[in-house]
């Protein structure tokens, strides 16, 4: 494990060995203590600590589809990777087909196997292929004279050049892949649910803010505990989270200089 992460278990442990007799959080027990712990974990992660994983998946060649992660919960970007090392991006296409159809047995008749007043589904799609907006028209469309990478289009077929198409598919748990080329893997950059993880850890700028969440979390339905002790603890947790998140995505100077310098970048002249 990374030197910048600390386990959930470690965060608990420490809560846990801190709670005194005359504590608002006494009698509380372990099990409690860690489900909290996981829940602030996913709260956080979904914005302050979003964990972005990348994983090389197989495509089914068959239906043009990729199951998703297990711990997946929203997509930053699919592509495949080029031989310069860079992935190239697929576009969305919203307009993408995975209709399913009803099962239905040898009469005929829709078939409901769990008797749970829902009829079986099935898949009614194919598998898409992306044809090129210009095929046909190649040499009529304007190509950049440097380095052959950028693609101009006629007016009213469409512009821009994606290397694929992708469509999410909530429902089946996958997306919907087109593409030209039958490529058999795909790259997906995802935010992870880091609470589902076998070994679930925490950044270290964070690990004040998931304790000030469990204590909050633990004394909030307690009747003994005083109104004002609750909304000390719940200002608390979110101070905590604020300043996690402004050691998180500080902007050093470097970086600063860096982004100046991008708009002042000269064109060659002809």
């Amino acid at each position: 494990m990374a030197r910048n992460l600390v386990p959930i278990s470690d965060v608990v442990n420490d809560f846990i060995l801190s709670v005194t007799d005359d504590d608002y959080s006494n009698e509380v027990s372990d099990t409690l203590v860690h489900n909290y712990a996981l829940r602030g974990l996913r709260e956080m992660g979904f914005d302050t600590l979003q964990v972005v994983k990348s994983l090389k998946l197989t495509v089914n060649q068959t239906l043009g589809t990729v199951e998703l992660p297990d711990d997946f919960v929203d997509l930053v970007k699919v592509g495949i990777v080029g031989s310069d090392g860079l992935v190239y991006v697929f576009g969305q296409n919203k307009n993408i087909n995975y209709s399913q159809k009803y099962k239905t047995d040898t009469a005929g008749n829709n078939i409901d196997s769990n008797s749970d007043g829902v009829f079986d589904r099935v898949n009614a799609k194919e598998k898409p292929e992306l044809i090129a907006a210009y095929r046909g028209y190649s040499s009529y469309v304007f190509q950049n004279y440097l380095d052959q990478n950028t693609y101009g289009a006629l007016y009213g077929i469409g512009g821009g050049h994606y290397t694929g198409e992708y469509r999410m598919n909530y429902e089946q748990n996958r997306l919907e892949i087109a593409s030209s080329d039958n490529y058999t893997e795909v790259i997906v950059e995802y935010i992870a649910d880091e609470a589902r993880s076998a070994n679930p850890s925490i950044h270290v700028y964070a690990e004040n803010a998931l304790r000030s969440y469990i204590y909050y979390r633990v004394i909030e339905r307690k009747s003994s505990v005083p109104y004002n002790e609750k909304m000390r603890a719940r200002q608390e947790y979110y101070n905590e989270r604020r300043l996690a998140n402004a050691r998180l995505k500080s902007f050093s100077k470097d970086e600063a200089l860096k982004t100046i310098r991008k708009n002042f970048k000269l064109s060659p002249k002809h």
